[in-house]
């Protein structure tokens, strides 16, 4: 289940440090299941730096116990090992803290990434029809990176560099001149304020350089998939074109990006040169004074490399944060996304066997100025066959949407046995229907693999006697590489007929109580379509099936027909019937039958 998502930040909060706050609030409970290994990190953390700022502080008496002359001699050999081991000691704490939190950071990862995947499933039809997969694709990739850059950045570059900087200013404090203190206060001071406001301005260029990248990765994944439509219509260098105008963007947002990083380094040399010269200046006066030692200066100047070299990468790496926070920010956005349709609290799973389905004044609109289905009432009793006919636009393949719930009804009922279809699961109300339709579209994997997916873990013989049900195993035989054969990106490398063979394989093999035929045989030759049309008599037979036809001939045997226009049911009863009518199913049958014979000829 998805995690409920933070807060709105206080009110008057500036909206990108609200951005800030929302993005961490969402992430810190990932973090924070695990604890146990944070707090042995953080102490690994604190022990390594306390080894680090002890070297100077050891380095310091070695020198001023040595006398002129007598150096190599008079080295107390306590000291020498005590400076080996607190070396020794900084990498050891160091190293510890990478193997406590090395799985925290990787399994926070996975799980949000995982999340994220979930909740894009669980996400409307609506939603995925109005996608740019490029996009999406490219933010959750970018997100799920930058999680683990801003994690391994705050824990091994910030939290240490600010322990370090806490420790010396300590030492600094309750031994030498207060002056030290304030000089390295005010330099800390002035860095960070310049790299935050300046960061925070390139901030805005970032977030263009993302739109770019996602935009150009969306234009150019759209016209890989539709490859074909592009050569059809020669149109590679328009393409082209309208890739390179997202590129553009892209170049003018990074070279903008470029330019400002450069001056932003420039300033934090300049704070930090400055800084160091005090330091040496006011240590220098001391040592020239009597009031500092040589061991004292040395200490000063380790204070100083140690401080401002960890100081010097805090701008790269507050950068790299905020980036890394404007990636993830997107990621999560995609978790804000409202799930359109969702279980009900009390929802229920299908009855076992064969049930009836029914609608009850059913009215659907994609929009409210967009009405599709107009009191649409009729029952499929259980085990019977309902067949639903019409001209395209009539709104035949948006009663499977409804029925498999992609959508929720705008009024009436739908229901399955007994029960409203909004009080089911809508993990047991699509594990009880199988559908073959209009448009079929394959994982880019092998047939195999995409007839199992009906029933994942089915067995050879399972899946072989499905594609002999569905016409398909003969094909397979002759292929060279048989049933482990790859089909391409959607399935290109197969035939629409098919393709479309592939999709019955796969649901005779989920073997559904409720069946749905949309358009099933619509891509296929006149004699295969026989053929898989007895099959498929065959398995709807005891099933509720529902099928949706442009082809009559292909619905002569259901039980009733239910004759669509413009959204609503027009004419019903069965074949017979209806053409004895002279209605609209007459006129459709008539002149179906004139373009198979005009055909034949």
């Amino acid at each position: 289940m998805r995690r409920n998502l933070p807060p709105k930040p206080p009110v008057g909060m500036p909206l990108a440090q609200s951005h800030v706050w929302r993005t961490l609030q969402t992430l810190l409970p990932y973090l924070w299941a695990y604890r146990g290994r944070m707090a042995l990190a953080l102490s690994c953390l604190v022990a390594a730096k306390l080894a680090n700022v002890s070297v100077p502080l050891v380095f310091k008496a070695m020198i001023d116990g040595m006398t002129p002359g007598q150096q190599l001699l008079a080295l107390p050999a306590g000291l020498l090992l005590l400076y080996g081991a607190l070396r020794f000691s900084t990498s050891l704490f160091t190293e510890l803290r990478e193997i406590f939190f090395a799985r925290v950071t990787q399994q926070a990862v996975r799980k949000i990434a995982l999340e994220v995947f979930r909740h894009l499933h669980a996400l409307s039809l609506r939603f995925h029809l109005e996608r740019e997969t490029g996009g999406v694709s490219r933010d959750i990739e970018r997100g799920t990176r930058s999680i683990s850059a801003l994690i391994s950045y705050t824990l091994y570059s910030i939290l240490p560099t600010l322990v370090e900087i806490g420790l010396v200013l300590a030492v600094l404090m309750t031994k030498y001149d207060a002056i030290f203190a304030l000089i390295v206060v005010i330099s800390l001071g002035a860095y960070i304020v310049f790299t935050i406001t300046v960061s925070n301005w390139r901030m805005g260029i970032r977030r263009a350089m993302n739109e770019s990248d996602s935009a150009a990765n969306t234009r150019a994944v759209d016209s890989l998939l539709n490859y074909e439509t592009v050569k059809y219509f020669n149109n590679e260098e328009f393409e082209a074109r309208r890739y390179d105008d997202q590129l553009k963007n892209w170049e003018d947002a990074a070279t903008t990006s470029q330019t400002s990083l450069s001056w932003l380094n420039l300033g934090q040399q300049a704070i930090i040169a400055t800084g160091v010269t005090a330091m040496m200046w006011r240590a220098a006066s001391g040592v020239v004074e009597g009031t500092m030692s040589i061991g004292d200066l040395v200490l000063v100047n380790a204070f100083l490399i140690q401080l401002y070299i960890p100081l010097n990468f805090l701008g790269v790496v507050y950068r790299e944060i905020r980036q890394a926070l404007a990636d993830i920010e997107r990621m999560f956005d995609l978790l804000t996304v409202n799930r359109e349709v969702a279980d009900a609290p009390n929802a229920k799973d299908v009855a076992s066997g064969p049930v009836a389905v029914s609608f009850k004044d059913v009215s659907f609109s994609y929009s409210p100025d967009r009405p599709v289905l107009r009191n649409i009432s009729f029952t499929i009793a259980a085990g019977k066959t309902v067949a639903v006919v019409g001209y395209s636009g009539a709104g035949k393949s948006t009663l499977a949407r409804l029925l498999f719930r992609f959508y929720d009804i705008t009024s009436g009922s739908l229901l399955i046995g007994d029960t409203d279809i909004r009080l089911i699961r809508q993990a047991s109300l699509r594990a009880s229907i199988g559908i073959v339709p209009q448009d079929t579209v394959l994982f880019n994997d092998t047939i195999r693999y995409n007839i199992e997916y009906g029933k994942p873990g089915a067995s050879d013989a399972e899946i072989i006697a499905v594609a002999r049900a569905a016409q398909l195993h003969d094909f397979i035989a002759a292929h060279p590489q048989g049933y482990d054969a790859r089909v391409g990106e959607r399935g290109l490398k197969l035939s629409g007929g098919e393709k479309q063979r592939v999709a019955i394989a796969r649901t005779l093999l989920k073997n559904p109580p409720i069946l749905i035929l949309d358009e099933a045989t619509s891509a296929l030759d006149s004699q295969t379509e026989r053929a898989i049309q007895a099959s498929l008599d065959k398995i709807s037979y005891g099933r509720t099936t529902l099928i949706i036809a442009h082809r009559l001939s292909t619905v002569m045997d259901a039980d009733e027909i239910l004759v669509m226009e413009g959204g609503e049911i027009v004419e019903r009863g069965t074949h017979e019937s209806l053409l004895s009518s002279s209605g609209l199913y007459a006129r459709m049958w008539l002149l179906q039958q004139q373009e198979d014979e005009e055909a034949a000829c």
